[in-house]
């Protein structure tokens, strides 16, 4: 199994949450956001991501309106 790289994750992580504890540490924020319900930041454009708006059925019209960005 592949080690996790902390500082390539962090580099590229697009989460704008200012206190979190999982940036970077992807695997800790897939299993947090899953329990909530929810997709990790880096799902998202931008723009949306800053509105911690991170509900599948936000994912789901965001891709329905803009296609695939990443």
């Amino acid at each position: 199994m592949k080690e996790c790289n902390l500082n390539k994750n962090r580099a590229i992580c697009n989460c704008t949450y200012e206190p979190c504890s999982r940036k970077g540490i992807c695997c800790e924020c897939i299993i947090y956001h899953k329990r909530l319900g929810e997709l990790p930041a880096c799902f998202f454009p931008d723009d949306v991501e800053r509105t911690y708006n991170r509900s599948v059925q936000k994912f789901v019209e965001i891709y329905q309106e803009r296609g695939c960005w990443f």
